[in-house]
């Protein structure tokens, strides 16, 4: 008897088992439920924003003031959502939220011109098999540029140091291993917009360096499935533990993991 593996991966996935095993068995494993945060809200709704500054407006229409009404729009459709509503925020503290978010979306205007923008694909859902599981991703945005693909990422967190940067680009690079599995054509570039800042991180996905990634999802996927048959998940402690939904469960911050919740394998054959 052991746990089940994930049917499938996602870029985010695959970064979250090398962050910290322990969290991913709870999350994608167990499927225990995390709670929204302020962070996650906001990034949900400045990402509905330039979805709907890119859908609703054509090259030429998509000016700042666009794109603040989209993000009015956006609010509107989820304020009085479960996940909204669930944050209990006060008065003060909306208006700081809702500050917070125009001035992120502001801020990708210092990026680029979305007027220059051809986008080819706004969140765009691919699947694929990769590595011996089926990966399975959603891009922000897909643009064609002179006839090359590139693929944008829009981030509202904190960009990562010079240190961390390559790491951080393996969830974007594993969209492009999708968009060569799918498409049949691998981007010329990757771009993460990290709008907080405002700055831009763009690598150039080689074969070389794609087939380097395949190689180390392939390693992940491994690994996880190993993970399940032993039942060893083990948690890997860091700066981001405080904001873990599942620090109360963690022995590492003193917390009790639960027994899991085993599930036998099928047979070989079975229905």
């Amino acid at each position: 008897m052991g746990l089940v593996p994930p049917r499938s991966l996602s870029p985010s996935k695959v970064t979250a088992f090398r962050d910290c095993a322990l969290a991913f068995r709870f999350s994608a494993i167990d499927r225990l439920p995390q709670p929204p945060t302020e962070a996650t809200i906001k990034g949900t709704l400045v990402h509905a924003a330039l979805e709907r500054l890119f859908w609703d407006h054509p090259p030429g229409e998509r000016t700042p003031d666009a794109a603040q009404a989209a993000l009015a729009a956006a609010w509107a459709s989820m304020r009085t959502g479960a996940d909204v509503t669930g944050l209990h925020l006060s008065p003060d503290q909306t208006a700081a939220f809702l500050d917070d978010a125009r001035a992120l979306v502001s801020n990708y205007f210092l990026l680029e011109d979305p007027d220059d923008v051809d986008a080819v694909g706004v969140e765009l859902t691919l699947e694929a098999p990769v590595a011996g599981t089926r990966l399975r991703g959603i891009i922000d945005r897909l643009d064609l540029d002179g006839g090359d693909l590139v693929i944008v990422d829009y981030k509202t967190g904190r960009a990562p140091t010079a240190r961390n940067e390559q790491e951080k680009l393996l969830g974007v690079h594993l969209y492009a291993v999708l968009c060569e599995e799918v498409l049949g054509r691998r981007p010329a570039r990757v771009r993460l917009l990290h709008l907080r800042e405002p700055t831009v991180i763009e690598a150039t996905p080689s074969e070389q360096a794609l087939r380097g990634h395949r190689v180390r999802a392939e390693a992940v996927w491994r690994a996880i499935e190993r993970a399940c048959d032993q039942d060893d998940f083990r948690p890997r402690p860091g700066p981001l533990c405080p904001y873990c939904a599942f620090r109360d469960r963690c022995p590492a911050a003193g917390g009790t993991a639960p027994g899991p919740a085993r599930v036998a394998r099928p047979t070989e054959g079975a229905a």
